[in-house]
């Protein structure tokens, strides 16, 4: 899949706001086979040749994520269950390789830290429990803000909708066990989103969308994504 015809245009751009825009037949989210030639452009070598590299990491490395992301969301296809991303991207590049996820089919978790309230672990002991750490974050947040709990088993699930968290996390669960704590979760509040997150792989994910969360979130989209192979080639005129 090819995605980040724009972001390349615009290192050949920033060097050279004289050329052209990639001519091409395809856009970003379309789906090519081996050896395809995808687009051509055309400008002074040195040019060419200065921006070559930093374009094709930045178009490989975005692919490579919408690329993967689109298997995940064919794995799943049916469920109801949406493909999510995480925070776990490369320094500098959080905006183009979420957006390389949204072009796969994906949907964007947080941007940042203060799109929502995601309270784990670390959160609970420091708060000394799931309670007192969303009634902290309850004080604290602005109105539009959600609170979601990573819970582990049936008390935290429980403590954590009974304290008012509008999602839950079911983290490194056993598909069986997740589908256990979803049916628990929907009896005590059917409102409440359920995301299953932890190791998840193509091999197994489907089985957590047929559990019935809500969500899915896979940090490998981001953090172990395969670069596609894209050359680039000059021809003289």
């Amino acid at each position: 899949m090819i995605c980040g015809f724009d972001v390349a245009e615009a290192v050949f751009f920033h060097l050279d706001p004289e050329i052209p825009e990639i001519e091409t037949t395809f856009n970003d989210g379309d789906e090519v086979e081996e050896g395809t030639v995808f687009g051509t452009l055309k400008g002074y070598a040195d040019v060419l040749l200065t921006g070559e590299r930093v374009a094709l990491n930045l178009l490989q490395r975005m692919s490579g994520i919408a690329t993967l992301t689109r298997a995940f969301v064919k794995a799943i296809e049916g469920t109801g269950a949406s493909i999510v991303d995480t925070r776990k991207t490369t320094p500098g590049l959080r905006m183009l390789e979420k957006y390389a996820v949204t072009i796969g089919g994906g949907k964007n978790h947080r941007m940042g830290l203060d799109d929502g309230i995601l309270i784990k672990d670390n959160h609970i002991a420091l708060s000394g429990g799931i309670t007192e750490a969303v009634a902290a974050a309850r004080a604290t947040s602005g109105h539009l803000h959600k609170i979601e709990v990573e819970v582990t088993n049936w008390a935290q699930l429980r403590e954590a909708i009974n304290a008012g968290a509008e999602i839950v996390m079911l983290d490194n669960q056993t598909p069986e066990e997740a589908a256990k704590l979803v049916q628990m979760a929907r009896g005590m509040n059917p409102a409440v989103l359920i995301e299953a997150s932890g190791n998840m792989d193509l091999d197994r994910v489907r089985s957590y969308a047929d559990a019935g969360v809500d969500l899915i979130s896979v940090g490998r989209l981001t953090h172990s994504a395969r670069a596609v192979d894209i050359s680039f080639k000059i021809q003289t005129a």
